[in-house]
């Protein structure tokens, strides 16, 4: 069986449909060209490698707050697909159930996109997540984790990082990357058991061009760290402002070149099928 064959749940991709579902007015950036896919033509896409679930996430680009295009296609396709939206910060509890019976199982926070200061006052959000026993996804980069410890171990919710924590790669002459306040948080949340760490993202960190080998030693320390029961891939589809051009099928093929069969098959499908109720 080759790695396009093996069974996967994808565990971090997006819908753009601006011909069914236009963007929101307000948002500062709308995907278009290859960066969009429909729900249908994913399903395709899903179908060409072995992926058998998906959980899709809401993005702040085109959509933001507005979350039809996601709603429509878990509606469409429950038993394929599950979702993670985007809320208000202060969403509350009768919102975030009825969310939840439709088949969303939690929420993004964008820190990256957004930074620190938007997402102040988000502990009785978490709170009410965490009662309903829905997930946080975090996007952070560099050294923002830090900071956001003291919150994540006092609320206890179910969290996601998305994307190997976006470390920055970059170092200097005198320090290694690894040894950043930013990594070093990271590893810490694996090393307590208090965060899920998506393998993913590779081109929104890695300093090189495909095949991105400087991402290698990331992802291993982090398998290692967190766990095999608390690591998942995702394909992060159609790859949003990525430059130069990315596919699905080479992207794939990285995981191939960096996890062994059994690491896959955790990664790929036991792992997000467990955590994710699929």
């Amino acid at each position: 069986m080759g790695i396009f064959e093996e069974p996967k749940i994808d565990s971090h991709c997006h819908i753009l449909d601006p011909n069914g579902f236009p963007y929101s007015p307000e948002v500062a950036y709308r995907p278009s060209g290859q960066e969009t896919g429909t729900a249908d033509y994913f399903k395709s896409v899903m179908a060409c490698y072995g992926a058998r679930h998906a959980l899709l996430v809401g993005p702040n680009s085109g959509y933001n707050l507005n979350n039809a295009c996601l709603l429509d296609a878990i509606e469409r396709n429950p038993a394929l697909f599950k979702g993670i939206a985007v809320v208000p910060n202060d969403c509350d509890e009768k919102t975030l159930a009825q969310f939840k019976e439709k088949g969303i199982v939690g929420v993004a926070f964008n820190y990256s996109l957004n930074g620190l200061a938007h997402y102040a006052n988000i502990e009785p959000l978490l709170q009410r997540l965490k009662k309903l026993g829905m997930w946080a996804q975090f996007q952070v980069e560099g050294d923002q984790l830090p900071s956001l410890l003291t919150l994540i171990e006092t609320t206890g919710v179910n969290l996601m990082i998305d994307h190997c924590g976006r470390p920055d790669l970059k170092g200097n002459a005198t320090a290694s990357p690894f040894e950043s306040e930013g990594f070093k948080a990271m590893l810490a949340l694996g090393q307590k058991g208090l965060a899920v760490m998506k393998i993913s993202g590779y081109a929104k960190f890695s300093k090189e061009a495909y095949p991105f080998a400087d991402v290698a030693e990331v992802a291993h320390l982090l398998v290692k760290t967190y766990g095999l029961d608390r690591c998942i891939w995702a394909s992060d589809w159609p790859y949003l402002k990525a430059t130069p051009r990315l596919d699905y099928g080479p992207m794939l093929q990285l995981m191939e070149r960096d996890f062994t069969l059994n690491e896959r098959k955790h990664l790929f499908w036991e792992t997000p099928k467990a955590l994710f109720g699929f």
